[in-house]
């Protein structure tokens, strides 16, 4: 190949490679994107500013707003993995982005409450979009936890239209 010709094409090349690297390096790529939101769990005080009344009737009938008292009662005689299991249910997001991870770190995360059945609502707060929380929530998001077999153990029922609030 003739040199004249072969450098008319790899300069280019290669001054692209090095310049894409050169802004790469400096700029990541995510600061040319736009930020992704990312939806996490606030915790049911913070559905209280503008969702009083239900928040109210929430706290003072749903016995999930209580949830984590159940897991306290039962912690004698439990292994650490064990009690972990029962946060699955009576937490907020435990194990999910934003969730619940210990009464210490997350304290406002640890009854299961309104963001169990209408899922996180960080955006949703932000932006008071409806879109961007669960409003008509199905029998198929208290199937987590209200299964058969803990239905007939513990003898409890989802009370999706009882009026958690």
């Amino acid at each position: 190949m003739n040199k004249k010709i072969h450098n008319i094409y790899v300069r280019p090349w290669w001054f692209a490679l090095c310049l894409c690297l050169l802004v790469f390096l400096f700029f990541p790529f995510s600061s040319f994107a736009e930020e992704k939101k990312e939806n996490r769990y606030m915790g049911s005080d913070s559905c209280k500013p503008c969702h009083e009344t239900q928040y109210i009737s929430f706290k003072s009938y749903a016995r999930k707003s209580r949830s984590f008292e159940s897991v306290r009662k039962m912690k004698k005689g439990l292994t650490e993995d064990e009690i972990k299991e029962c946060y699955a249910c009576h937490t907020m997001g435990y194990g999910k982005p934003g969730g619940f991870i210990s009464p210490e770190k997350t304290p406002e995360l640890k009854n299961a409450g309104c963001e169990v059945c209408h899922g996180p609502g960080k955006i949703h707060i932000e932006t008071e979009d409806p879109a961007y929380i669960i409003r008509n929530v199905t029998i198929n998001i208290c199937q987590g936890c209200h299964i058969e077999e803990r239905v007939q153990a513990f003898r409890y029922k989802p009370i999706i239209y009882a009026g958690s609030h």
